[in-house]
C-alpha cells in the first residue's frame, strides 16, 4: 500500500496509452519516478526487484522509484501508463486494513469541527492510501476508470498548463480509487451491512454537496428512494450522529470559515450555509460552538 500527502500535488512527467498487437516484453530499467500501469486488455508480465506480477484486464500496478523492473514474458497488451514524481509518498504496511477502511469511509470527516485532525494510530487524515496492486473486476467501474484515464490523456495533450491540469485530475482519481478500495474492504468484512455503508456514504456526499440549500426528510427520501427513519438509523449506526445533527455540523463549520475569512454579515453567512432565519442560525451556531456568531466574530477578529 502507498500513502500520499494530498496537500502536495504530484509532477506528471509523462502519460499515455500504448497497444502492442504483437507479443512484447517490457525492457529492463531503474528510474527515479513512480510508474502507474492500468491494463485495458491482454497481459503484461513484469517484475519489480524479486516481486513478479502478471497484469491482466482491470489490473493496476504502481512501480516505485529506484528499483529494478523488467518484463518476464512476451505477450500482447494494451495499457495506460503515468510517470509521476511526488515529494511525500511512501510505501506503508498495515495489517489492520479494516481499521483503515473504517477510519476513512466511516469516521473521516465525521467530526467537522476538528479542523486540523491529528494522526490517529499512524493514519494521517490528509494522506490518501491506495493499493500498490489492485484488480478492478466490476465492469462498470472498469469502464469508468477507462473514461477517467482517457480524460486525463486529453488534458495532458492540451496546449496550456497540461501537466498541471493532469496532476490535479490524477489526484482526484487516486482519492476515488482509494475510496472504492476501502468500500470493498468494508463489504468483504461485513463491518456494517454493506448496503448501509453504500447508502450512508452516498448520503454524506449528498449533504456536503447540498448543505447550502434546505434539506428536508422528504428530499432525502426522494434522493435515496428509502424511508427517512430507516436512513437515519443507518446513518447513525455508521457515523454515530443523526442526519440533522451532521447537516448542522457541516453548516456551522462552513459558517465559521466564512466568519474567519470574509467581511460578510452574519445574516449573509447564515443564508450561504442554508439557514435563512438569522435567529435560528444564531441558535444552531451557539449550540455547536458555544458562542453566538457575533461573539465568535469578535473572538476571531479581536486582534484587529
Amino acid at each position: 500500500m502507498l500513502s500520499i500527502n494530498m496537500d502536495l500535488v504530484p509532477r506528471i512527467k509523462i502519460m499515455g496509452f500504448i497497444a502492442y498487437k504483437s507479443p512484447w516484453i517490457h525492457f529492463k530499467r531503474n528510474i527515479n519516478e513512480y510508474v502507474l500501469y492500468f491494463i485495458r486488455s491482454g497481459e503484461l508480465h513484469i517484475k519489480e526487484e524479486k516481486n513478479h506480477y502478471v497484469l491482466r484486464k482491470g489490473d493496476l500496478l504502481i512501480l516505485e522509484p529506484n528499483l529494478n523492473h523488467e518484463g518476464t514474458a512476451k505477450h500482447v497488451c494494451d495499457y495506460y501508463y503515468i510517470h509521476f514524481e511526488h515529494s511525500d509518498i511512501k510505501a506503508v504496511y498495515r495489517d489492520d486494513m479494516l481499521a483503515l477502511a473504517n477510519y476513512f469511509i466511516v469516521e473521516h470527516d465525521q467530526s467537522p469541527f476538528i479542523e486540523h485532525k491529528p494522526s490517529v494510530n499512524g493514519i494521517h487524515p490528509n494522506h490518501c492510501y491506495f493499493p500498490k496492486y489492485h484488480t478492478i473486476s466490476d465492469k462498470t467501474r472498469f469502464n469508468l476508470i477507462l473514461h477517467a484515464l482517457n480524460e486525463m490523456q486529453k488534458l495532458y495533450m492540451c496546449r496550456y498548463y497540461n501537466r498541471s491540469l493532469t496532476a490535479f485530475r490524477f489526484m482526484q482519481w487516486l482519492v476515488e480509487l482509494s475510496r472504492e478500495y476501502f468500500m470493498d474492504e468494508l463489504k468483504r468484512n461485513d463491518r456494517i451491512h454493506s448496503k448501509s455503508v453504500v447508502k450512508v456514504n452516498a448520503l454524506l456526499d449528498y449533504i456536503h454537496q447540498n448543505y447550502q440549500s434546505k434539506i428536508t426528510g422528504k428530499d432525502i427520501e426522494l434522493a435515496f428512494e428509502g424511508n427517512y427513519d430507516y436512513l437515519n438509523r443507518a446513518f447513525k449506526l455508521v457515523t454515530g450522529q443523526s442526519i440533522i445533527r451532521y447537516i448542522n455540523a457541516v453548516r456551522v463549520n462552513q459558517a465559521k470559515q466564512l466568519i474567519e475569512t470574509t467581511p460578510l454579515s452574519i445574516g449573509e453567512i447564515g443564508y450561504l450555509v442554508g439557514i435563512n432565519d438569522p435567529y435560528h442560525f444564531s441558535k444552531v451556531f451557539k449550540k455547536y460552538v458555544g458562542l453566538s456568531p457575533t461573539q465568535y466574530f469578535k473572538q476571531v477578529w479581536k486582534s484587529d
